[in-house]
């Protein structure tokens, strides 16, 4: 019962600051049409035109005109720029997308996204994975 009350508690707050900090701010927002089905933190998300937004230190808002979405919890990773291209990077298993590493256009700096329990599953069956790559719109 404990662990269920800190569960919610931790799921409300995530939800509190979400809502506050998308309010706040639309400059460094992400949009971009994904024509596949995917998951992330858990969610699988219909495909669609999305708004990725990054949410203070570690986590990153992603959602719909439909107000489907999810907040994911990432860490920065670093890579010399290729070119001035942004582009999100999905792991795929079959016909199963994961989102995988989001890409800003021009800059060093990315952040991956924890993998979920699904794609874990995967991982642990050592089932073959390919990388699908989708580029951004600058």
């Amino acid at each position: 019962m404990n662990k269920q009350l800190w569960q919610v508690a931790g799921f409300l707050a995530v939800v509190l600051v979400t809502s506050s900090a998308i309010g706040q701010s639309n400059r460094g927002n992400t949009i971009t049409n994904i024509p596949f089905a995917f998951t992330v933190a858990n969610h699988t998300l219909p495909p669609g035109r999305y708004t990725v937004t990054h949410i203070g230190g570690t986590a990153l808002g992603i959602f719909n005109s439909h107000h489907q979405g999810t907040v994911a919890l990432t860490s920065e990773v670093e890579r010399r720029p290729l070119n001035n291209v942004g582009k999100m990077v999905f792991h795929r298993y079959g016909n199963t997308y994961f989102l995988s590493e989001i890409w800003g256009a021009a800059s060093g700096n990315g952040r991956k996204v924890f993998q979920s329990r699904a794609e874990k599953e995967f991982t642990e069956r050592k089932a073959e994975m390919e990388i699908a790559t989708l580029e951004l719109a600058r």
